[in-house]
Order: structure tokens, then sequence, then C-alpha cells
């Protein structure tokens, strides 16, 4: 196993990696919509926190040698599923590729933001 991290991407805000690599697949920790730089909230509504968390997320990926478009799998937290359709707007321009994923509503996420994914993709480079 080799743990992943960039500074391209919030620092974790807990005891875990921002990443795991196994074998030829890197298993991601949820990226919510946080700032790398201060770790601050970005965006006030499901669009743009939803962005922002796939940014954050496809840089976690890039430092592991994998792609947006190389992702299995998603699973997907939000804390109010109303925001189901217009976070699938989002999310479907950068997944063109449709992994597959799971979506669920929780009763809250931390930082009390709106979204959180996390990924399993292939390795492409290291």
């Amino acid at each position: 196993m080799k743990v992943v991290q960039t500074k391209k991407a919030p620092a974790a805000i807990g005891p875990y990696s921002q990443a795991i690599i196994s074998g030829n697949l890197v298993f991601t920790s949820g990226q919510i919509p946080l700032s790398p730089v201060d770790g601050t909230v970005v965006g006030e509504n499901i669009h743009e926190q939803t962005e922002a968390a796939i940014k954050n997320l496809e840089a976690v990926l890039q430092a592991a040698g994998s792609s947006l478009r190389h992702v299995i799998k998603t699973t997907c937290f939000l804390s109010d599923l109303s925001n189901f359709a217009e976070f699938n707007k989002v999310y479907a321009q950068y997944f063109p590729n449709k992994p597959a994923r799971s979506c669920v509503e929780v009763s809250a996420l931390p930082k009390n933001v709106l979204v959180e994914i996390e990924a399993i993709a292939e390795i492409v480079s290291t």
C-alpha cells in the first residue's frame, strides 16, 4: 500500500489519508468542497460545491497517477436529496464515462457542506 498526499487538494481533517494505492487501484477518501489553500468551504449551493468537490477529487486522483476518466466507482453523499437533479447535472459533466455509483442522503457532512464524493479508480501511471 502507498499513501497519496497532495497539496492541490485539502489536507485531511482527521486521522486518514487523501487516498491509498493498492495494486493498480486508488481508493480515495471522501472529498468535500474545501479550498486546498485555506480549508474554507467553497461555494454556497449544490452546483458550486459539487464542482469544488470534484476538482479536489481530481487532484487526488492525479497525484495517484489516475484521473476522472479512470474512475470505476463513486460513492456520493448529499445532505439533501432534493439537490439530486442539480448534483447529477454537474456530475455528468465530469464523468461522461458513467462509472458505477451509489448516491445517498446523509443527516450531516463535515463542515456542514452539501456534498462529499469518494472514488475507486485505476492507476494509469505512477
